[in-house]
């Protein structure tokens, strides 16, 4: 195993950075900040040079491949297309859009190409929250009644997915139909976090199954085994991480988003890459995600 290593890719600090994902044909990232509503592009091959910022019209909390030309944008009143060479966004299916007092949160494509997208109220209030299952167009509300829908991945062959309400701190599993992305029977409790410093936010799974989940409020990262075991915390340099994601050549690097949301000028002075973009080494190989397939 490699030792554990962190540096920071990328100076600008997220007010809250989020929905990182990672383009290997170009060896391309991708991640947002949600609050300031833009979205960054950089290649990791060229290290030294700061991302490209696109503003964005709207909140976005998640990028997902859809092919070489294509992203899907999670957004605060929708699902949208957007043309990498433009950057034109066009809605693919409304979610929530009825509901101004809601955005998107976190969310992971499914192997089966399906979508998980939490929704969460703008002022986290309690149950305003919920997760939802795309399918092309097709959109089915999996749960409801949430505060701050987080931690969705899914382990690699797709038979079980994964999420958490970090207000609740119950990471949590479910058995799923590998084939749709769907669950075949009632949630329970994989990893209970009550209790403990900081919040399980974003979550990744590797390529032995792991699920790598950033600790929001504690700075580190926790990985958890299937079977519902804690075994390895790493520590990273700033103390609000919000999602990671795996990337590089080899799948064996996470990057991790940060936030300063919420911070005083005291806790900023004491977290001084508070908001800035990570790059850790944790000695794992991930798993490319998966694409969104879009309807017909």
């Amino acid at each position: 195993m490699l030792p554990i290593s962190s540096i920071i890719l990328d100076l600008s600090r997220c007010h809250l950075g989020e929905g990182p994902s990672y383009e290997p044909e170009t060896d391309t990232i991708w991640w947002v900040d949600i609050l300031e509503r833009r979205l960054f592009e950089r290649s990791l091959a060229a290290e030294a040079q700061p991302a490209q910022v696109h503003a964005l019209p709207l909140m976005v909390s998640d990028v997902a491949a859809i092919d070489a030309d294509r992203q899907l944008l999670s957004a605060e009143n929708g699902l949208y297309v957007r043309t990498v060479a433009n950057g034109r966004l066009t809605l693919y299916a409304p979610l929530e859009a009825d509901d101004p007092g809601t955005r998107s949160n976190d969310g992971r494509v499914h192997p089966s190409g399906a979508l998980w997208i939490g929704t969460m109220g703008l002022e986290a209030e309690s149950g305003r929250g919920a997760i939802y299952h795309v399918a092309g167009r097709h959109i089915t509300q999996l749960y409801g009644g949430l505060t701050t829908p987080n931690g969705i991945a899914f382990s690699p062959d797709g038979s079980t997915g994964y999420f958490v309400d970090t207000e609740e701190g119950l990471l949590r599993r479910v058995a799923l139909n590998s084939a749709t992305g769907l669950p075949v029977a009632e949630p329970e409790t994989h990893y209970d976090h009550r209790g403990g410093k900081g919040g399980i936010d974003g979550a990744a799974v590797d390529a032995e199954g792991l699920i790598w989940t950033a600790r929001f409020g504690a700075g580190c990262l926790d990985a958890y085994s299937p079977a519902g075991e804690r075994v390895r915390t790493v520590p990273v340099p700033a103390q609000q991480p919000t999602c990671p994601t795996f990337v590089g050549r080899d799948l064996d690097r996470l990057l991790v988003t940060t936030a300063y949301e919420g911070m005083d000028d005291d806790a900023k002075a004491r977290d001084p890459e508070h908001g800035r973009t990570l790059l850790v080494n944790v000695g794992v190989r991930g798993l490319i995600e998966p694409a969104f397939r879009l309807a017909g």
